[in-house]
Parts: structure tokens; sequence; C-alpha cells
């Protein structure tokens, strides 16, 4: 059964997720636009983030781990939203290519850590009430969309240099509500489901995963490159700005329709429509980006491209890892797909961008999507899920 959230604690959940997805919404859109700043190329630029990525393979699954064994999961929130913002402060300094990934690959190590856990917690008190995750969500994407549409003008008038600070108060942000979360509402009972293992096992759970990989694939040159494609087009930092924004405002529709359209569709066509449309999107991106329109209308797509898709495969988790699993499959969900998905999409857009160049590179994101499609299509049972 559902179990309510206190106003309080509602507030602070709230809370953590505005910050965390503020922070996102300095580092996706401008952390490139950085880089570049400094001198760094196409394919360092993607190398830089694919190491950055990467982290998210080991950290939540060594934080998922930890949290399973402890009662006290704040503690590892707390301690990986604190370390994230010590690690960070080295990217003031790191000038060469290797001191800068180091640098970034252990941030993302501590960075990665903390949302996972918070997902299992939030979800482990709404996961049968979609609607209500959604309307938690939410706070995420407003975040996401104050910072990238105030970064963006700052950026403009004061130069890419400012994305540094402007990460650091953002991650200050995720520290203080960290510490405000109380374990008590946290902590929760959980039950004793049966071996992980069993549950890795099922061929829709592995299904699931691989779909759920080749879509944070088919992302890789969208995360990495956009700002840098459209400011190669002669877009100003705060259109690039607006252009992500409306996107995530896309985005907070779907996570305030879901409970309606949860109750009405099953999961199996949500993450289809999902995929098809993201192969739209991509192609769309890759062969006109320099009419505006079609631009908009691309970022219209993230509403399924993201909001549906995430809330969609929240709901699945939920129901794959039970009980105390549900910290680790969280935790897989995040390697397999953010992770390992993530490292892929934004290591060959890295290479593809400059050796095949924009256009061919998002046609590869495209064909990503489309696998998932047919994964989705030819390997999960649609009594699965429903």
């Amino acid at each position: 059964m559902t179990r309510r959230l206190s106003n309080r604690f509602h507030t602070q959940l709230c809370g953590f997720y505005f910050f965390y997805f503020a922070t996102l919404g300095a580092l996706v859109p401008y952390w490139g636009l950085y880089l570049h700043s400094i001198g760094f190329g196409p394919g360092a630029i993607g190398s830089i983030m694919a190491l950055l990525i990467s982290s998210r393979i080991v950290a939540p699954l060594v934080w998922g781990w930890l949290a399973d064994h402890r009662e006290q999961r704040m503690i590892f929130v707390r301690l990986a939203s604190l370390l994230a913002l010590v690690a960070f402060a080295g990217a003031y300094l790191a000038r060469n290519f290797w001191s800068l990934a180091a640098v970034m690959f252990v941030f993302g190590f501590f960075w990665n850590a903390s949302l996972p856990l918070l997902e299992a917690t939030t979800m482990g008190h709404l996961g049968a009430d979609p609607g209500a995750y959604g309307r938690v969500r939410l706070w995420g994407s407003v975040g996401f969309i104050a910072s990238v549409l105030a970064l963006g003008a700052l950026i403009d008038r004061n130069g890419p240099w400012l994305v540094l600070p402007a990460l650091s108060l953002l991650m200050s942000g995720i520290l203080v509500m960290a510490m405000m979360l109380p374990e008590a509402e946290v902590r929760g009972h959980l039950g004793h489901p049966g071996p992980l293992r069993q549950a890795l096992l099922r061929r829709e759970v592995f299904a699931f995963l691989l779909a759920c990989f080749l879509m944070q694939v088919s992302h890789g040159p969208y995360y990495t490159f956009y700002s840098l494609y459209l400011a190669g087009y002669g877009y100003s930092k705060s259109m690039i700005g607006a252009l992500w924004a409306f996107a995530v405002l896309c985005e907070i529709g779907v996570f305030l329709s879901m409970r309606r359209l949860l109750a009405r569709v099953a999961l199996r066509p949500v993450l289809l429509a999902s995929f098809a449309l993201a192969a739209l999107r991509w192609l769309l991106i890759g062969y006109f980006p320099s009419h505006l329109g079609v631009l908009v209308f691309a970022q219209v797509l993230h509403a399924a491209t993201f909001g549906a898709f995430h809330a969609a495969a929240m709901q699945l988790i939920y129901r794959f890892f039970t009980g105390r699993h549900q910290h680790r499959g969280q935790a897989i969900y995040g390697s397999a797909s953010i992770g390992l998905g993530g490292v892929v999409g934004s290591f060959y857009a890295g290479r593809a961008w400059t050796a095949l160049g924009p256009t061919v590179t998002f046609t590869l994101a495209a064909v990503a999507a489309g696998l998932a499609f047919l994964v989705t299509l030819l390997l999960l049972k649609p009594q699965t899920l429903r």
C-alpha cells in the first residue's frame, strides 16, 4: 500500500530534486561549451563526458550495495553529496585532458551516487501511484529549467567560465537538502524478497535493461553536443538555453498527467511510443538545425523521449525489484542505461562528430532508438508491461 509523504518530507524531497536537476541543467547544456572555451575539441569533449558518465556504471552499484546493508541510508546520500562538492573543486585547477578527466570521474562517482538512493526511497513511498511520483519528480524539471535559463543569459554576458561557480553553488544546495532529509522518513520497512539473481535472470528484465541502454546510447549526441551544434548555426546561448528549458517544460506536463495516462495505457505502448518518437526527434535535429520551428517541435518530443519513458521505467523497476532489492534495482538500472549507455553514447558521438559529421551522428542516434523499439516489440510481452 502506498505510504503518504508528510508535508515536511515532501517539501524536502522536492527541494533535493530541484537542486540535483538544476545542477544537471548547468552541467549538460553548458559543460561542453566550457570545455570548448578552454581549448578542447569534439573528440576530447566526448571522451571527458564519457568518463564522467562512466562513473555512473560503478557508483550506483557500490552505493546501492552499501545502502542495502545499512538502515541509515541518508548517511550515504549526505556523504556522497559532500564529497561530490569537494571533488568538483579540482575542476578550477585542471586544464589538461587527463587532469580534468580524473577530476570529472571522481566527481561523478560521488555525484551519481545520491539520486538512485533517493529514487528508490521515493518509489518505496509512492511506487504504487505513478501520478504521485510525477508530482514530486517535476520539481527536478523546474530546477533544470530555472538553471538552464538563468545560466544561458549569464554566459552570454560573462562567458562560459561562469559554469564552474554555478555548479559549485547548486551542488551546495544539494548538500543542504540532503542534510535536511530525515532518516526516519527514509528508512521505512523493506521486505525480504528472493535472491537478486532470480530477478536479473528473467527475460523481460534483461530485455527492458537492454532497451534502456539503447535509449541512452541514442541520447549521446544530444547530451554531448547539442549546445555546440546550435552555437555553430548562430544561435545565442540564451536561445540554446530556452530550447533546453522548453523541452523540460514539456516533460513537466507529462509528469503531471502520468496518473491519467497510465490509467488508460499500458506501460509497453508508452515505451514503444517513446522509442519511436526518440528516433524521429534525432532525425529532425540532425537534418533541420537551421529551422527553429523544427527544433522547437523536436524539443516537444522530449515529453515522450524522457518524461514518459522515465516515468514508465521507474514503474517497471519498482515491479521487477521488490523489497530490499529496490536500491540495487535502481543501481542496476542506472548502471546499465544511464551509465553504460551514456558512456557508449558520448564516446561514439565524440568520434563520429569529427569523422562523419553531425547529421550522420544524429542518424546513428535514431538507429539506436529504433533498436530499442525492436527489442521492446519483440522481447517484452504485453502482459509483462501492463
